[in-house]
């Protein structure tokens, strides 16, 4: 289930607020710039189906949200508790960073926590099958999808150089796991 659990950055382990709803979920993070959408999708697919067949079954939506974003390009990552380098990307998502674009994701499968450090407050966004967020440039922000990830989501880029951090230093994310 969705789900935005926000913290006082000075506070872990004790939530301000929880809340499963993806419309309060939306209402909650929009004054942020932050974009949330659950997108009920007709488009079925197997855990096998290849980066092209998700990309070709999901057009006719990136096309429409492309062209809203001004997006160039998508791609599709996936991962799975069995992939060779999971550890390392866990590890490279954990680090706070910022992007010189919106991060844009929709999920596919699986699920992944979006976590915001703003304005001394932590945003956890936990984001399942259905969900779109849109992350917006320069918003300071980690990803975990936990211990054994296990998820398939499209992304969308500006900028042809696909997925670029700019790592802001802070350890805070060892401070805030992701509420599972």
């Amino acid at each position: 289930m969705s789900r935005l659990t926000v913290f006082a950055d000075s506070a872990p382990g004790t939530p301000i607020l929880s809340i499963t709803d993806a419309d309060a979920i939306a209402a909650e993070l929009k004054p942020l710039g932050v974009r949330f959408e659950r997108w009920e999708s007709p488009v079925a697919l197997s855990q096998d189906d290849s980066a092209e067949t998700i990309l070709a079954a999901y057009r006719p939506y990136l096309d429409a949200l492309m062209g809203e974003t001004g997006a160039g390009s998508a791609d599709v990552v996936k991962l799975s508790p069995d992939h060779p380098q999971a550890q390392a990307l866990r590890e490279k998502f954990l680090q706070e960073h910022i992007h010189s674009e919106d991060e844009v994701r929709f999920f596919v499968e699986g699920a992944g926590n979006f976590v915001l450090h703003l304005d001394g407050k932590i945003y956890d966004a936990r984001c399942e099958k259905g969900d779109l967020i849109s992350v917006p440039a320069g918003t300071k922000h980690w990803f975990d999808a936990g211990s054994a990830p296990s998820f398939t989501a499209l992304r969308i880029f500006t900028h042809t150089d696909g997925w670029v951090a700019n790592f802001t230093g802070d350890d805070i994310s060892n401070r805030f796991p992701a509420v599972v």
